[in-house]
């Protein structure tokens, strides 16, 4: 039942996101190559190696590390954009570049996980992701959500009432899921917290300031910093468990993804709680001038 609730909430959560973008938004983010490729290298690039760098520095052990790397070539979650959104970031570029980590996984994923399965556990691993599944994914629970919302946002068809409400919807349905996480593998994240609960949470606040450092150096507003640190922080968690269990056949390779699940939403709603504040505090400051 979960296997296919859960692909049915991220895709109403992706919905509600469409239907508070237009076009004009996409185009802003295609018309600004170098922010896009700023953001491409953060996730692709830059966040594999934060991930080698945190394995080495804890000395973590092998099967561990390797699932750390693992977590970090995976591309950045469906969720990101909601994040994003409820954190005053420029959500048009964290789907946007959610889409293309997604396409590149078929090429950036094996890479990655290759290198880091050989270099800590001294195995060769030729490693294949499920092609069919992810380019579902990619389509019916982003792609076609979003694209339906954008219509209906530029065409005028749905109210304003309506687009609320699937606003709230979609922050429901993101809490449940966050909740359903933790219930669910309540009994793994315990166990493994121990041993890497500060590598992943490492991992996390490194992905989420590099991306917040990169996007200060291509000189972008705040709301794409934002974006950006999401894309960074946000990890598809649930393809790092896949790779584990289903394609490489390793339960102990999954206990990073499942740890790392937990932890990266709590941190994002902290940051969305500092954003809220700040945007607030400064509205208050402009109105009082």
């Amino acid at each position: 039942m979960i296997e296919v609730l859960l692909p049915l909430a991220l895709a109403l959560i992706m919905f509600s996101l469409g239907l508070g973008l237009e076009l004009r938004h996409f185009k802003r983010v295609l018309l600004r190559p170098g922010i896009l490729l700023a953001g491409l290298v953060s996730q692709v690039v830059v966040l594999p190696l934060i991930g080698f760098s945190v394995a080495r520095l804890l000395s973590l052990e092998p099967m561990h590390a390797a699932g750390l790397m693992i977590l970090a070539a995976c591309p950045g979650g469906a969720t990101a954009g909601l994040l994003t959104r409820m954190a005053g970031g420029e959500t048009a570029l964290s789907i946007t570049l959610s889409v293309i980590t997604g396409a590149l996984a078929f090429i950036t994923v094996p890479l990655v996980v290759s290198a880091g399965l050989g270099f800590f556990l001294g195995a060769s691993y030729s490693l294949s992701l499920p092609f069919t599944q992810i380019i579902l994914s990619l389509l019916l629970v982003t792609l076609l959500p979003v694209s339906l919302g954008v219509w209906l946002r530029e065409s005028g068809r749905c109210p304003k009432s309506v687009e609320a409400a699937f606003h709230r919807l979609a922050n429901l349905l993101f809490l449940a899921m966050v909740t359903y996480t933790f219930v669910a593998n309540w009994g793994s994240i315990t166990t493994a917290l121990p041993s890497l609960g500060a590598a992943c949470l490492l991992l996390n606040l490194a992905g989420m300031s590099s991306g917040l450092l990169i996007g200060a150096l291509a000189n972008a507003e705040q709301p794409t910093r934002v974006a950006m640190a999401m894309e960074c922080g946000i990890q598809n968690a649930a393809l790092g468990i896949t790779l584990a269990l289903s394609v490489i056949g390793e339960p102990l390779l999954a206990v990073a993804s499942v740890t790392y699940a937990l932890l990266m939403n709590i941190t994002a709603l902290l940051v969305i709680a500092y954003r809220r504040y700040r945007m607030k505090r400064l509205s208050s400051e402009i109105f009082s001038e």
